[in-house]
């Protein structure tokens, strides 16, 4: 199933390649440099950090409150506000990646066994000879989903609305699905896992999946 949609739809939708939790911990990688490709600017950097924010905010589900605020209480370091922003630069960078089958660029940025899923993905589809011709248009909006702590361990789910315009293309370079004039509006949710314990303040992506 997965490598059908793969043929037809595979840039569309991340959460097909990515749907495995696993408890290898990897890291973001940050770049040095303010123009770096995958920078990744986590809540312990941000001037202000362990800022306070409410429902209205907008920034969680009412449902996800008990674990942000327990994550916090845990973690006085986390900034919501700085966390949303850095989520937001993942789904863009590791997206665009995706669709470029750059997985060098996406390696540090996901856990291994999802990876390993991600690259199958991507080598069916060079495989069949498509190519994708992808653009995220834009982010409509971020919130935290759900928030969890296990002693230590913090997932964070972060729920994004987008509206992203897919294309696939053939060898030839012609057309075999999706248009550029239509961009489709997505929801997905993406969570992100850290050992709150370490002194490593970055978070790795570990699952995706489609809201209904």
């Amino acid at each position: 199933m997965i490598l059908a949609l793969v043929a037809l739809f595979v840039g569309l939708r991340l959460y097909s390649v990515l749907g495995e939790r696993t408890g290898h911990e990897q890291t973001f990688v940050k770049a040095s440099e303010p123009d770096a490709p995958l920078e990744r600017r986590m809540p312990e950097e941000a001037a202000g950090a362990g800022s306070a924010f409410d429902d209205a905010g907008n920034n969680y589900l009412p449902l996800a409150g008990p674990g942000v605020r327990a994550l916090l209480a845990a973690d006085p370091g986390f900034d919501v506000a700085r966390f949303l922003e850095g989520a937001e630069q993942a789904y863009r960078m590791i997206l665009e990646a995706f669709w470029k089958g750059d997985l060098e660029a996406v390696k540090p940025f996901v856990d291994g066994n999802v990876y390993d899923a991600f690259a199958g993905a991507v080598e069916a589809r060079e495989a069949q000879g498509l190519s994708l011709d992808n653009r995220l248009i834009n982010i409509d909006q971020s919130l935290i989903a759900a928030a969890n702590l296990d002693k230590t361990i913090a997932e964070v789910t972060v729920r994004f609305e987008a509206d992203i315009a897919a294309i696939t293309r053939n060898e030839a370079g012609d057309v075999v699905a999706g248009s550029m004039s239509d961009a489709v509006q997505t929801r997905d949710r993406w969570t992100f896992r850290r050992d709150i314990a370490s002194s490593d303040p970055n978070w790795i992506l570990v699952e995706t999946d489609e809201e209904e």
